[in-house]
């Protein structure tokens, strides 16, 4: 690994990095100065490469040891040191992490790796959300070595303002403490589609609700009003105007997806969540790949093109209108098509755009107004575009100064490097791993108590005889004395995953779980017989918004889930904590219903099983 370099005291005594190796303390070297004087002082030091490099943001890989990865892996796309010195390429994205130890080390060698580029621009690293359960590599992260809590939904669910606060300033602690200074959510979406596969990274169907958590959040992660500082997390909101509607609920990673509606005319409800982020100093937006279809906004049809290409949006709407002036990432490759570890081509998310070639999709997307490029590096492009004439230079130097701005607010310039032992002793720690606990307890949402019999079955009897089906052999012991045989049993607790249609013809799709919300028939009549048998109680993983209909009849109680661990679940059912949860949706009566609802507006389809804020006390 290269050395890092030295501070240097200048000669009136302030202490600096030289990070340009001059021996000099130039202005964007000086702590002292005001943040915009600094980053002018940088910009006119760039050269057309640097500028570049500075406005992609590509995933990278960590060596499992520590070590910066130099060989191309499943995700990346070039060795570690080509990318950041040869390419200039200075945020990335990581997926995969080692131990908080290893990470810390990792992270310190790839800032060294920085250090000794011609300006010494520190590296930002981001995320996806990794402190619950969905394990999506184009979504979210389990949480791993980081303290668990319930997924966005099950916060939504609490409903508590002040504990979506905790979990930020809980979540910022843990990954400052590895050096990711970066966050690419919050998911502000309303799920007002019940098909729609990224549900549970929402805060549910609310816009209200979803408008307060959004402040909380960003307070909790960047500071109080959103204020960014040496010990901040920069937020990237998303998914600009509103992700949610998404035409038959399928997602727009893939092209079958592509089309956003709103037949009910409710763009502006969509939107309000993102003025909420504005005015708390949300430090990015990210657009969805949603392409608008007989959109119209202030009497003006919006072009049928992807929001991430769409100037009426990024620049009409959410700069002018809006007075945004923060970061505008653009969600993952939209420019280029990619070969994927299956060795299959991946076309770009161009929707509406398909027509264009790469240049022309990123000329687009920069007249959009958006500052940078999700999950692409390929600066070389971008420069062909100024040498051309196609680009001005100028028009760079507007994004560059806000990409800068931030990276100095966070005070990477200064020092971004982290301690190994506080990595170690501030991620997982115990106190936020008990919260985290706790919440996911809270989140579980009792729906239905004691319908086939004369009283509550919740919470559970102590001493209950207990055949336990989905938990390990330690987590059911938490829920009484564990039986084998349901002739044995006085109650049968039984974990449903939520129901989906299974697909996997092209990359990522796997993992997105759409289509139908009715459970299978071979699920029910399992249910069925062992309902004959022994009183049930259903606990339903509603990462979406599950067709309850045939099962109400035959378990005795139903709860629904959003990210809860065995554990966690166990003392919700037993009353060790009290289950809080109120539902952040409805849950319709049948497929009929959903298809005959309009994906725009929220609690939409007739006659839900449980209507939106359902919730049983025990």
């Amino acid at each position: 690994m290269t050395t890092p370099l030295t501070t240097v005291i200048a000669p009136d005594g302030t202490v600096f990095r030289d990070l340009n190796g001059n021996g000099v303390l130039d202005p964007y070297e000086d702590p002292r100065l005001p943040v915009g004087a600094r980053v002018e002082d940088l910009l006119g030091r760039m050269t057309l490469e640097d500028k570049a490099g500075l406005m992609f943001q590509t995933v990278i890989e960590t060596g499992a040891d520590g070590s910066l990865v130099e060989a191309l892996g499943v995700i990346s796309k070039s060795p570690t040191t080509l990318v950041v010195q040869g390419k200039r390429v200075n945020h990335f994205n990581v997926h995969k992490l080692p131990t908080p130890r290893l990470a810390a080390r990792w992270h310190n060698a790839l800032q060294v790796l920085a250090e000794h580029t011609p300006l010494g621009i520190p590296v930002t690293v981001s995320t996806d959300p990794r402190h619950a359960f969905h394990e999506n590599s184009g979504v979210s992260f389990a949480a791993g070595h980081f303290s668990q809590w319930p997924d966005s939904l099950g916060l939504a669910a609490i409903g508590d303002v002040d504990l979506v606060r905790e979990f930020a300033d809980v979540a910022r602690q843990e990954y400052a403490a590895v050096g990711i200074r970066a966050a690419l959510h919050p998911c502000v979406d309303l799920a007002t589609e019940p098909r729609w596969a990224r549900q549970l990274g929402t805060f549910g169907e609310d816009t209200l609700l979803t408008s307060e958590f959004t402040a909380a959040y960003l307070d909790g992660f960047q500071g109080p009003g959103g204020l960014l500082g040496t010990g901040s997390v920069a937020c990237t909101t998303k998914h600009f105007p509103g992700g949610g509607p998404q035409k038959d609920g399928e997602d727009a990673h893939f092209p079958y997806g592509r089309e956003q509606v709103y037949p009910g005319g409710r763009f502006e409800e969509h939107l309000a969540p993102f003025r909420v982020a504005i005015a708390h100093r949300t430090a990015a937006m990210m657009p969805y790949y949603g392409m608008p279809v007989d959109l119209v906004v202030d009497g003006e049809p919006i072009e049928e093109v992807g929001f991430g290409y769409n100037r009426q949006i990024v620049t009409g709407l959410l700069r002018e209108k809006l007075g945004y002036d923060g970061v505008v990432v653009t969600d993952w490759e939209l420019v280029n098509d990619n070969l994927v570890a299956s060795g299959q081509v991946l076309a770009a998310r161009a929707w509406g755009a398909e027509h264009l070639d790469a240049p022309g999709r990123m000329a687009k997307i920069l007249d959009a107004g958006c500052d940078q490029f999700g999950g692409e590096e390929c600066p070389d492009l971008l420069i062909g575009l100024v040498r051309d004439g196609q680009v001005t230079e100028a028009r760079l130097d507007e994004s560059v100064r806000r990409l800068l701005r931030v990276k100095f607010e966070l005070g990477l310039f200064d020092d971004p490097y982290v301690d190994e032992d506080a990595a170690e002793a501030v991620v997982g720690r115990a106190d936020f791993v008990a919260a985290g606990l706790r919440a996911q307890s809270r989140a579980v949402t009792v729906l239905t108590n004691g319908m086939l019999t004369n009283g509550a079955i919740l919470p559970l009897t102590p001493g209950s005889r207990v055949l336990a089906i989905g938990f390990s052999a330690a987590e059911a012991a938490l829920l009484g004395t564990v039986v084998d045989d349901v002739s044995d049993a006085d109650v049968a607790v039984v974990r449903l995953a939520g129901p989906f249609e299974p697909r996997d013809t092209m990359f990522l799709e796997a993992w997105f779980h759409a289509g139908s919300l009715e459970y299978s028939d071979e699920v029910v009549a399992q249910v069925r017989a062992l309902a004959e048998r022994v009183p049930v109680v259903l606990d339903v993983n509603l990462e979406r918004p599950s067709i309850l209909t045939p099962l109400v009849g035959l378990a005795t109680a139903i709860v629904g889930s959003y990210g809860t661990s065995g554990p966690a679940l166990a003392d919700a059912l037993t009353g060790v904590v009290a289950p809080h949860g109120r539902l952040p949706f409805q849950l319709p009566r049948s497929m009929d219903a959903v298809r005959a609802s309009r994906p725009d507006v929220p609690s939409d389809t007739i006659d839900p099983v449980f209507p939106a804020g359902h919730g049983l006390t025990l």
